[in-house]
């Protein structure tokens, strides 16, 4: 009996060890209770067990894109981890490297990890989540399932596939939470949804790239619609 609650204690200790393990460089970005550390309209955003929640209602109906943008810094390289659930109509993003944009409160310009809801664009599944758009910016630089390169002055060049629309639209859940992890370092960046690469972008446009900025949290403009974040947090990479 001893022998067998030793190997219950060992097999329960090895994926908490393993789970600790990787996630070891980690920070919180988010204390779970209050949106301090962060910068935007209170009218859309709000922190509720334990979330950053975005919300538009038929009286908060916005004419410009709005962002919660934290204040922890402007990260060049770096991973971010975080979990999301967005409603069937939302559209959000996580914007990265980007600057603001002076002549609207709470905007960014900059890469962005794209996301929506099942039902925004009346497909019955997700058209845009983990592709990488740049907002106010050159827009759609690798669609979902794609790997791109930009040259200098160029549009992106396809150069390969991360798996047919089929696969890639399995491993999200839909009106449920998902995982996602940005690996952004040097001039690549990598979009994972519940550890599938979604999309992969080299950016070796000197003039248009960014190699450091701000982070935030989007609500887009559309009908009413609500993103939930969770547990964000980040590692500066080396």
């Amino acid at each position: 009996m001893k022998i067998r609650y030793f190997l219950l204690l060992i097999t329960v200790a090895i994926p908490a060890l393993s789970f600790k393990d990787q996630e070891k460089g980690f920070v919180p970005m988010f204390d779970g209770k209050t949106l301090s550390g962060w910068e935007g309209d209170p009218k859309y955003w709000r922190a509720e067990n334990g979330e950053i929640i975005g919300e538009i209602t038929p009286a908060t109906i916005i004419k410009v894109n709005t962002f919660l943008i934290w204040k922890g810094g402007q990260p060049g390289d770096f991973e971010l981890k975080c979990e999301y659930r967005i409603s069937a109509k939302g559209n959000s993003g996580i914007n990265y490297r980007s600057t603001r944009v002076d002549t609207l409160p709470y905007a960014l310009k900059g890469y962005q990890f794209d996301l929506d809801g099942k039902d925004k664009y009346n497909l019955g599944y997700p058209k845009y989540s983990g592709q990488n758009y740049e907002e106010r910016g050159r827009q759609f630089l690798a669609y979902r399932g794609q790997r791109t390169t930009i040259e200098p002055d160029k549009k992106p060049v396809v150069t390969d596939s991360l798996g047919t629309k089929e696969t890639l639209l399995k491993a999200i859940r839909y009106d449920d939470w998902n995982e996602i992890d940005l690996v952004v370092k040097g001039n690549n960046m990598k979009h994972y949804i519940n550890g599938v690469l979604m999309s992969e972008v080299t950016d070796n446009d000197l003039v248009n790239r960014k190699m450091n900025g701000l982070i935030g949290v989007q609500v887009h403009v559309g009908p009413p619609m609500k993103i939930e974040y969770k547990n964000l947090r980040i590692k500066y990479l080396k």
